[in-house]
């Protein structure tokens, strides 16, 4: 019994020891609890990284975003540059890969993106960066590519019609009026360039390609169907039957005849804003005319921005990201004719007491994203071929709508 009592005592003492070895291991919680980790110490000695950010705005703009990233990189502890862009993808691409390209790009037409997606030069947007609901619905379409964001929009641009107040009082409200009135006063715009008389040709019924509600599909084209060859007499009409134009006008040729008073009526984008003020030209913006009782849809452009997938500083971009998409609505509005794509921005005061953006604010309401997608290249050139040959009066539209689908698809089938 003794010896059995000795052997339970040197048990028990064992089993006491052992538990003050296991306790001492890894029994100690409340001090490991108290003390960082050894992620959150290698955060805190992080050093500070310095994000490069391209953007093809312009100057003045280009500035504003650097003010406002130098805010972030005050708060951050990091450091910003954004540069003035003017690349092309290709040489963004080369610089991406080579490791020598931005973490942003800030302020990039959309209609890039599919090129830049497809070689797989963009990161998706994360969870977060933007609450979509505060976005105009088509500004999130523009930047969206088979059903994933890939960008971030910025601002958004389209183009309506400047009337001359001196000769102007009330402006068009149909297209029977525009017609009305261009007889009397001159109506022009850059006939043959199809960014702009391709809202003549949506007001149909065609289309570039069918939106599926999942991304637009490059097979369905329609450019030549019912619609778009109804419009596309129209636009022959503006020239061929009403000469409000002659077949071989271009931007620079409307453009001065509407800033000399020439003509009353003239379609163009906020671009021409500025230049038309300093120009002391009478005038106002309204959105186009309607058609057969709805609104006439012009093409939108949005300016987009975008983390390279190439970054090697993906949470920091997207943190600036962010905070730029916060706060470079106005600024930009303010410095660049920008107009907001935040829907509480086009609410507030500043944006809706100007009353010529708040016209193309209008007229975007009801505007369609250029296709963003890679095979949209292979459209101008025979678009802008076919109107030419429609205006001038030496093709049919039957024939030259056809034609140019054809050759339309002739060159996407080169890029498979």
């Amino acid at each position: 019994m003794k010896k059995y009592s000795k052997i339970l005592a040197l048990l028990t003492a064992m089993v006491f020891v052992l538990s003050i070895a296991l306790t001492g291991c890894g029994g100690g919680s409340k001090t490991s609890e108290s003390q960082p980790s050894q992620t959150q110490a290698a955060e805190q000695k992080k050093e500070p990284v310095e994000l490069i950010v391209w953007s093809h705005l312009t100057d003045p703009e280009i500035a504003k975003v650097q003010e406002i990233a130098n805010k972030w990189a005050e708060q951050t502890g990091n450091k910003v540059k954004v540069l003035a862009d003017q690349s092309d993808f290709q040489a963004f691409a080369t610089a991406a890969q080579s490791g020598k390209g931005p973490d942003i790009m800030f302020g990039l037409p959309h209609d890039n993106l599919g090129t830049f997606q497809k070689a797989g030069l963009l990161a998706e947007v994360p969870e977060g960066v933007i609450n979509k609901d505060d976005y105009v619905p088509m500004s999130i379409s523009a930047v969206s590519y088979d059903g994933k964001m890939y960008a971030v929009p910025i601002a958004m641009e389209t183009y309506a019609l400047f009337y001359n107040t001196d000769k102007v009082k009330t402006p068009p409200a149909t297209l029977d009026d525009l017609i009305k009135l261009g007889k009397e006063v001159g109506f022009q715009y850059d006939v043959n360039n199809f960014y702009f008389s391709f809202a003549f040709i949506a007001a149909y019924g065609g289309y570039v390609f069918k939106d599926t509600g999942g991304g637009l599909d490059p097979n369905d084209i329609g450019l030549n169907n019912e619609g778009a060859k109804k419009g596309l007499e129209l636009i022959k009409d503006f020239v061929q039957k009403y000469k409000f134009m002659p077949p071989d006008i271009n931007y620079d040729m409307a453009k001065g005849n509407f800033q000399s008073g020439k003509i009353g009526l003239y379609i163009s984008g906020p671009w021409d804003v500025d230049g038309f003020k300093k120009a002391n030209v009478p005038f106002k913006v309204a959105p186009l005319p309607e058609i057969d009782g709805k609104p006439t849809p012009s093409f939108a452009g949005v300016q987009a921005a975008f983390v390279s997938a190439n970054s090697k500083h993906q949470k920091e971009a997207w943190d600036l990201m962010k905070y730029l998409v916060e706060n470079t609505g106005l600024p930009l509005f303010e410095t660049g004719n920008r107009i907001p794509v935040i829907k509480s921005l086009l609410d507030n005061p500043e944006v809706k007491g100007n009353e010529i953006l708040s016209a193309f604010a209008e007229q975007a309401q009801h505007a369609i994203p250029m296709p963003n997608i890679p095979q949209m290249s292979q459209v101008w050139t025979p678009a802008g071929n076919a109107l030419q040959l429609i205006t001038s009066g030496k093709v049919p539209v039957d024939k030259a709508a056809d034609d140019m689908v054809k050759q339309i698809k002739q060159g996407i089938a080169t890029m498979q």
